[in-house]
């Protein structure tokens, strides 16, 4: 349903169900005993008589009752199954579109927005793992990682690259108990019971929340960048800061074919650097100095990956010469690279 299409639905409902007071007394009255004149109610209930007619002629209107044209008036129950026959189908499709929109958040809503609910939070969780198209950066807890385990699988499955960082390590089954390869690409715990729950896709859909923020109890708020460049500001820190003082679980590296997606330049460092062979990348950015947005096609000549993840670069050489390509915020190098296509024999094509 459309916006307009649940509004109306929710208007008719409602207009269906705006019982006055003398609405629901004649209205009970008539259904325990089946069939009352117009007197007989004003009798039964504190209903002014001249209000009665009035009174049944509007349950008569909604199909609640029959009107007897006689002398006087027969008012007669209508099987309220019957009845509200209508009203049970509009509601359970109204419900059912209310339900979708609930567990759908709009994309469209702006770039950043700070959430106070725990079922919301947990609802943009599950959007932007279910959303990850081919890179997805993972900070949560055991009981998340179960809660969303058929989600991130499906993700994992479809050849998406997951990093996956799991706290308190105290909690964290060791990889002899758990089969980390079903869920990650490479998988990561962290001692830090303050570690913050992350999930980043591509780069620019992402959510950041504590661990407090999913309890019961204290202050709960999560900030989601919707399919904002801004997203790379959650993905940054928890790559520079909380991966690199976690422990690993699984180190299995990139088994994707080529041409491979990235929006994390680190990724693609490690990627190439542990590959063979000749690379070729497109990749999509801005100009370091001007800001403008660049397409840079060439062959990878060198690749600079700093310890623990610190920093990255690639030198890809261009028609036009050597250009050194860093990850978002770049300042030393040529381009601020937030997306990039790598193959073997030519630099791919970016849809």
């Amino acid at each position: 349903m459309t916006s307009d299409d649940l509004r109306r639905g929710l208007e008719e409902v409602g207009a269906r169900f705006d019982f006055g007071e003398y609405e629901t007394e004649a209205y009970l009255a008539v259904l325990e005993h089946g069939q009352l004149t117009a007197s007989e109610i004003a009798e039964k209930t504190d209903i002014p008589q001249p209000r009665v007619y009035d009174t049944v002629r509007s349950l008569s209107e909604n199909g609640l009752v029959e009107l007897r044209e006689s002398r006087p008036i027969q008012v007669l129950a209508v099987d309220p199954e019957e009845a509200f026959e209508d009203v049970q189908s509009t509601l359970t499709t109204l419900v059912s579109s209310l339900s979708e929109r609930y567990r759908a958040p709009a994309r469209d809503a702006e770039a950043v927005s700070l959430i106070t609910s725990r079922q919301t939070i947990l609802r943009y969780l599950e959007e932007v793992i279910s959303g990850a198209e081919y890179e997805l950066v993972l900070s949560l807890t055991p009981d998340l990682l179960s809660r969303f385990e058929d989600e991130i699988k499906a993700r994992r499955d479809a050849g998406v690259s997951i990093d996956l960082l799991l706290a308190p390590a105290s909690e964290v089954p060791g990889p002899d108990e758990y089969d980390y390869s079903r869920v990650a690409t490479t998988a990561r715990a962290r001692r830090g019971i303050t570690t913050p729950i992350v999930a980043v896709a591509d780069g620019t859909y992402s959510v950041y929340t504590t661990r407090e923020a999913l309890g019961r109890d204290g202050n709960r708020y999560g900030v989601i960048f919707n399919r904002s460049e801004l997203g790379f500001l959650v993905s940054g820190f928890l790559n520079t800061v909380v991966w690199t003082s976690a422990t690993t679980l699984l180190e299995g590296g990139e088994d994707r074919p080529f041409p491979r997606r990235y929006a994390s330049i680190r990724r693609c460092a490690e990627d190439l650097e542990e590959g063979e062979g000749e690379f070729h990348v497109t990749v999509r950015g801005r100009d370091v100095e001007t800001g403008e947005r660049r397409l840079t096609r060439g062959r990878v000549v060198d690749v600079s990956l700093g310890p623990n993840r610190g920093t990255a670069a690639l030198t890809v050489e261009t028609d036009e010469g050597p250009v050194d390509v860093g990850g978002q915020v770049a300042a030393l190098e040529d381009i601020e690279a937030y997306e990039l296509l790598v193959g073997r024999s030519s630099p791919p094509e970016l849809e």
